[in-house]
């Protein structure tokens, strides 16, 4: 078996590695996630306060019905047809102001929606950190 060894200059190391960089960011770039904008209470109510917003309540309809923010549509985020859902009752021309009970439900939510397209505030916390805060509620 004949071997033979290869030698790379510096120059040939430096281009090879640039080579290599540039596909990784071409290919993190192609797989990025969607992104949303968190934001707190104070945010949140300044944003739906804009007849343009959209409000998503994405917990249960039990949840809901114990009281939601006032204008909320409520879809269920765990449910199977979430997104279908979602998109019949939602517009993609207007922003999405998304909350669940803690935030952790709606991060998932409005990571889906943007990724069909929708342009998504999610509020940290969640209606918890809403309550707390003594903002209104309806049931």
């Amino acid at each position: 078996m004949n071997r033979q060894k290869i030698t790379t200059t510096p120059s040939g190391i430096k281009k090879i590695a640039l080579i290599i960089m540039s596909i990784w960011s071409i290919l993190l770039g192609a797989c990025a996630q969607s992104t949303f904008t968190n934001v707190d209470v104070n945010g949140f109510e300044k944003a739906i306060k804009n007849d343009s917003v959209q409000i998503l309540d994405v917990r249960t309809s039990e949840e809901f019905a114990e009281g939601h923010i006032k204008g909320a549509i409520q879809v269920d985020v765990f449910s199977a047809n979430f997104l279908v859902d979602a998109e019949s009752k939602l517009k993609k021309d207007r922003t999405v102001a998304v909350y669940c009970r803690s935030g952790k439900r709606s991060a998932n939510a409005a990571n889906q929606l943007t990724s069909k397209g929708f342009k998504v505030i999610n509020l940290e916390g969640g209606i918890m950190a809403w309550i707390a805060n003594k903002k209104e509620t309806v049931k």
